[in-house]
C-alpha cells in the first residue's frame, strides 16, 4: 500500500524548490524539467538561479532568503497568483561542522533558521492554498529534504543533526493531519551526497552519491508514493539497524567507527 498518491506524470506540473540554486534541489530541477515539470526554482544566488533558467527554456528562477519571512510571503503569493503548485519541496540547507567542545551559538542558530524556521515560512505561505487545491480534486505534494543525521545524534553534527531531526518529525506529523485532506507529504533522508555542503567533510564519506544520482532516487520514491526516501540503501539500512540499538551499544559503535 502506498502512503501517497504516486508522481509519475510530471508533464505540465508546477513545482516550486526552494534552495535549489545548487546540490541535489539543482539536480532535481534539471530532472523535472526534463520530465516536462515547469519548474521554479529558488535561492540566494541570483546568478545561479539565472544561469539555470537561461539553460532550462520555460524555468522560472526567483531570489528569495528563506529566513526572510515576508519574502517567503510575496514569492509564495506570486507564484500562487500564477497557478496551483502541484509539488513545493524545501531544499534548502546549512550545514557547518560542529563539536560541543568549540559550541558556536551564532552557527548553530543560522542552522536552525535557515534549516527548520524557514521550512516553517515556506508551509505557512503555501498550506492554505495547497489545501484548496486538494478540495479542487489536484493532488498537492509537500516534501522536506531531511538527512540521515537527523535519525540519531553522531560526532561533529551537534549544529546540523538537530536540525534534521526536527524536519522529519516535522514531516511525520505534517503526514498525519494532511492525508485525510488529500495533501501529500514526503520526507528525505540521503546518506552522504558530494555538494558544496558535504565538501567540509575531511572523513571519508561511505557510499557518496552525486547530486544526479540522488535527485533519480527521489524521483523514484515520489513515484512509488513512498512516504520517506532514503538513500542509497545499502548504507541507509545500516543505519536503519543503529537506530534500534540501545544507548549504551550505540554510543560505543560510533565512538568505535568515528574515533571521535
Amino acid at each position: 500500500m502506498t502512503l501517497n498518491p504516486a508522481m509519475t506524470d510530471w508533464q505540465g506540473k508546477r513545482v516550486w524548490l526552494v534552495g535549489a540554486s545548487s546540490g541535489i534541489g539543482r539536480a532535481l530541477a534539471e530532472q523535472l524539467h526534463a520530465r516536462g515539470a515547469h519548474v521554479v526554482i529558488s535561492a540566494r544566488q541570483q546568478g545561479l538561479l539565472e544561469e539555470f533558467a537561461n539553460a532550462h527554456p520555460g524555468s522560472q528562477a526567483v531570489a528569495l532568503d528563506v529566513t526572510d519571512p515576508q519574502a517567503v510571503q510575496t514569492v509564495a503569493q506570486g507564484l500562487l497568483a500564477e497557478g496551483p503548485l502541484d509539488l513545493v519541496c524545501y531544499c534548502a540547507g546549512y550545514y557547518k561542522p560542529m563539536r560541543a567542545d568549540a559550541l558556536d551559538l551564532p552557527e548553530l542558530l543560522r542552522h536552525q533558521q535557515v534549516n527548520v524556521t524557514g521550512a516553517l515560512y515556506v508551509l505557512s505561505a503555501v498550506m492554505p492554498a495547497m489545501l484548496e487545491s486538494a478540495r479542487a480534486g489536484r493532488t498537492p505534494h509537500l516534501s522536506l529534504m531531511a538527512s540521515v543525521a537527523g535519525w540519531r545524534g553522531l560526532p561533529q553534527s551537534l549544529a546540523y543533526g538537530p536540525t534534521k531531526a526536527a524536519l522529519i518529525n516535522l514531516a511525520e506529523t505534517l503526514y498525519l493531519d494532511l492525508h485525510a485532506h488529500g495533501v501529500g507529504v514526503s520526507v528525505v533522508n540521503p546518506g552522504f551526497v558530494d555538494t558544496p555542503l558535504t565538501k567540509q567533510n575531511e572523513f571519508s564519506m561511505p557510499a557518496l552519491l552525486t547530486p544526479q544520482q540522488a535527485a533519480v532516487a527521489i524521483l523514484r520514491g515520489w513515484g512509488r508514493g513512498d512516504f520517506e526516501l532514503h538513500f542509497p540503501r545499502r548504507f541507509t539500512l545500516w543505519l536503519k539497524l543503529l537506530r534500534v540499538l540501545p544507548y549504551r551499544i550505540y554510543f560505543a559503535l560510533v565512538r568505535r567507527m568515528t574515533g571521535l
